[in-house]
């Protein structure tokens, strides 16, 4: 029986909504003061949303209108692109990481954006249009139920979006329908070594900032092998430390010490793993 895991701090009608509420208040803020917000690349850590990312800028395909901050690694430096690849990106957001694989994989190639928030798919869509990319595309659908057909994609990449999706054993199953025989995923999201203070799980603002919605760093390999999967591989890790103005917002003096002294670690990992492929020899059925 396939492991399910779900936050239960609210149903997962309700998550989706606090996710989709939040994430449309960034996609409709302009660049400038997304910036200088704590949703953005600014400097402050009153919010969640901004103390994981990784620099793309040096990266070719780098857009920086498209890039509002909310990432926790380089998915799509990891995930072997080649030209004429079809490729899917879960959460999309504002495009930058649908434009970094688009530079991977060519005007030849196919590049799918999936979002559930309507702000973002137009935002992601203006940038795309502003590029005169035509092989770039966005669509509105949930990962949990993604609007593409089975088979088709030779890539599936995301950056730290997993989190915010209650039931990540179905976005699992839908990577492996939607993947070709042979195809394969490079995911970067947040995981956990240990367990987080109960105060930490239930609020809603860490949630929507991918801290809350982590599980277990071994569940989170378990349900990626039992959907079907091979060659499960971390390519990066790296540990996250939120720092105590965040912390202190949720724990007294002495449950903030005894966070920061003890085991319990958050880590953004980049995790790839392949489809298998269809059987083409007279033995191997």
């Amino acid at each position: 029986m396939l492991l399910i895991i779900k936050i239960q701090m609210k149903t997962d009608t309700e998550l989706k909504e606090i996710v989709k509420q939040k994430y449309s208040e960034i996609a409709l803020q302009n660049k400038e003061a997304n910036q200088s917000s704590c949703c953005g690349a600014g400097g402050c850590s009153t919010e969640v949303y901004n103390i994981m990312t990784d620099d793309y800028s040096e990266i070719k395909g780098y857009t920086p209108e498209a890039d509002l901050g909310l990432g926790c690694g380089l998915p799509t430096q990891f995930a072997k692109i080649k030209k004429g690849d079809t490729v899917i990106d879960l959460g999309s957001g504002a495009g930058n990481d649908c434009f970094v694989a688009r530079a991977e994989t060519g005007e030849d190639g196919r590049v799918i954006g999936i979002d559930f928030t309507p702000a973002m798919v137009e935002k992601a869509r203006k940038n795309a249009a502003a590029l005169q990319y035509q092989n770039v595309e966005f669509r509105l659908g949930d990962i949990e139920h993604m609007p593409v057909t089975s088979n088709m994609a030779d890539v599936v990449v995301s950056n730290c979006v997993l989190n915010l999706v209650p039931n990540k054993n179905e976005v699992f199953k839908e990577i492996h329908r939607v993947l070709k025989p042979g195809g394969h995923f490079s995911i970067s999201d947040i995981v956990l070594v240990g367990h987080l203070p109960e105060a930490l799980q239930k609020d809603a603002e860490m949630y929507a900032g991918c801290v809350a919605g982590a599980i277990q760093k071994t569940d989170y390999l378990h349900l990626i092998q039992q959907n079907g999967f091979s060659n499960i591989t971390i390519q990066k890790e790296k540990p996250i430390v939120i720092p105590n103005d965040i912390l202190s917002k949720y724990l007294d003096e002495e449950a903030l010490q005894k966070f920061n002294t003890g085991q319990t670690g958050i880590y953004s990992i980049t995790v790839f793993a392949t489809k298998e492929a269809a059987c083409c020899g007279p033995n191997c059925c």
